[in-house]
């Protein structure tokens, strides 16, 4: 902006999940976005897209409150292959469509600005984005909490010496169990139902 200003060329900001192919939102980025407190204004959906900030009861926040986004209409994908448990958690019917339409929840907050802007607040659930991949880390716990020799655990992604990264811990059932077979038969088991790049580095 300092060399070219902020017409041209225009940085446009775009918000978007691959539920949606791919894009969702867009808005050229001004001057006057750097001098806000706004983290990520994301403009006005794509024409044929629907979008809402909603509450818990699926109903629209007003301005200034903060809600989950839900999009809708052209674009929006049917749902997760093999994964239907998935795909009914997050592609729920549409309550402002009479044609019984669905919507996407994101599970990422926005907020109206009392001046008509949306930005973009965070995530509502605890997914990262490690290496380019957006993991849940509740599925890796909940995986982890399936085997036989768990009693508790929790996933963080952590800084390590080349970025972040997923360390787990783990209370085992049996106190007394021998940490490093433990370790290698719980990686043994996550390893046999998550692709690698969910698989914590450390436990």
């Amino acid at each position: 902006f300092e060399r070219f200003g902020d017409q041209q060329p225009q940085l446009i900001n775009m918000y978007g999940i691959t539920e949606t192919t791919v894009h969702v939102t867009y808005r050229p980025v001004s001057l006057a976005d750097l001098a806000g407190d706004a983290a990520s204004p994301i403009g006005e959906p794509i024409p044929d897209l629907s979008w809402y900030l909603l509450d818990a009861d699926l109903n629209p926040v007003p301005k200034g409150a903060i809600g989950e986004l839900y999009v809708g209409q052209a674009g929006l994908a049917r749902g997760y292959l093999k994964r239907a448990d998935l795909t009914a958690t997050r592609f729920v019917p549409d309550p402002f469509s009479a044609r019984g339409e669905r919507l996407y929840r994101t599970g990422d907050l926005a907020r109206y600005r009392q001046d008509g802007i949306v930005e973009y607040v965070g995530r509502i659930d605890h997914q990262v984005k490690i290496r380019g991949f957006r993991i849940e880390l509740g599925e890796i716990e909940a995986r982890l909490a399936q085997q036989a020799a768990v009693r508790e655990a929790l996933v963080l992604a952590v800084d390590g010496p080349s970025g972040q990264q997923l360390v787990g811990y783990v209370v085992p059932q049996d106190a007394n169990a021998e940490h490093t077979q433990l370790r290698d038969q719980l990686k043994a088991g996550l390893k046999a139902e998550l692709p690698d790049y969910m698989v914590p580095t450390h436990l």
